[in-house]
């Protein structure tokens, strides 16, 4: 046996045989998600019939995140193990691919059409991983995530199916409202400048011209020549709002800020956008549907385009 897949099952083993069992048999299928987004998906899709964790929270961001002690003991007692794929999860990738040989672990973005997908020149044969920035190609993955809740649980294939339904149908509505809302920005005001580069899914669906600070992963690290490009683009297109993001420290965006300011060239910041992680739970933002409503409805307005201030269902706080 490989040492790494020896390290990693005697890792799990040790902490499930120390960790305390469960009161009850549970009769709802325990699902763990790495991304609140997939957490989101298995509960619109299992309802009442699956339990369902997010390993990582509000503000988390999953390219560096790691998995703990508690993480390791929750995915190996689950029914079910969901992750993004597309080495979103770069530093857990390893592990659940060795998870998956003895679990029942499903990357639900991994097997998505290639012709898709957006790549990039930093990372040879890979992609960028941050497709629920379009909800036409993120229904794609809801359909993943029932699948492998049909094949987990197969009794409540119907019910996964008509929750699915249900699920394709708001999502395709909040396509429908996000593209209308967006078609209201002026062409030469449709640049959207953020921490890192997490929005290429989003410009391409909706025209806009997409420039982050960091690559698609934020363990790239933007250097002084690259703040001194992006001040010149800055001022040269009288770009007037940048955006920071819940799950990237705003450093380099205020560096932006004040390097334009350096030149004379007034920038504000046009709000704060959901990039890798969903807002706080039990909050309308802390859904799927919230944080892509928040994150058009901010835009929109930020960029001279018009939206409600409420958003789509006018429960944006």
């Amino acid at each position: 046996m490989h040492a790494t897949r020896r390290s990693v099952l005697a890792a799990i083993a040790a902490l499930c045989m120390a960790w305390p069992g469960p009161v009850a048999a549970q009769e709802r299928a325990s699902v763990v998600a790495t991304t609140g987004m997939i957490a989101d998906a298995a509960r619109k899709v299992g309802g009442d019939l699956v339990e369902v964790r997010a390993l990582m929270g509000p503000g988390v961001d999953p390219h560096s995140y790691r998995q703990t002690r508690s993480d390791i003991v929750a995915l190996a007692r689950a029914d079910l193990v969901l992750w993004h794929g597309l080495y979103l999860e770069a530093q857990m990738e390893n592990f659940l691919l060795e998870l998956a040989n003895d679990n029942n672990v499903v990357a639900v973005a991994e097997s998505l059409p290639r012709n898709l997908l957006i790549g990039h020149d930093d990372y040879d044969d890979k992609f960028d991983p941050h497709v629920w920035m379009n909800p036409n190609l993120w229904a794609r993955v809801v359909l993943n995530v029932r699948d492998a809740l049909i094949a987990t649980a197969p009794e409540a294939e119907a019910t996964f199916r008509a929750n699915a339904e249900a699920h394709l149908a708001e999502l395709y509505a909040l396509a429908r409202y996000t593209a209308g809302v967006l078609s209201s920005v002026p062409a030469e005001a449709r640049v959207l400048v953020t921490a890192h580069d997490a929005f290429n899914y989003f410009g391409s669906a909706y025209g806009f011209e997409v420039v982050g600070i960091q690559g698609i992963s934020t363990e790239s690290e933007a250097g002084l020549r690259r703040i001194a490009d992006l001040v010149e683009l800055l001022a040269d297109r009288d770009i007037r709002a940048v955006f920071v993001e819940s799950s990237v420290s705003d450093r380099n965006i205020r560096a932006l800020i004040e390097g334009a300011a350096a030149r004379g060239h007034e920038v504000a910041i046009g709000g704060e956008l959901f990039s890798d992680a969903m807002g706080a739970p039990d909050t309308y933002e802390g859904t799927y549907l919230g944080m892509i409503d928040h994150n058009t409805t901010t835009i929109a307005a930020a960029l001279g385009g018009e939206a409600p201030d409420g958003g789509m269902k006018g429960l944006l706080n």
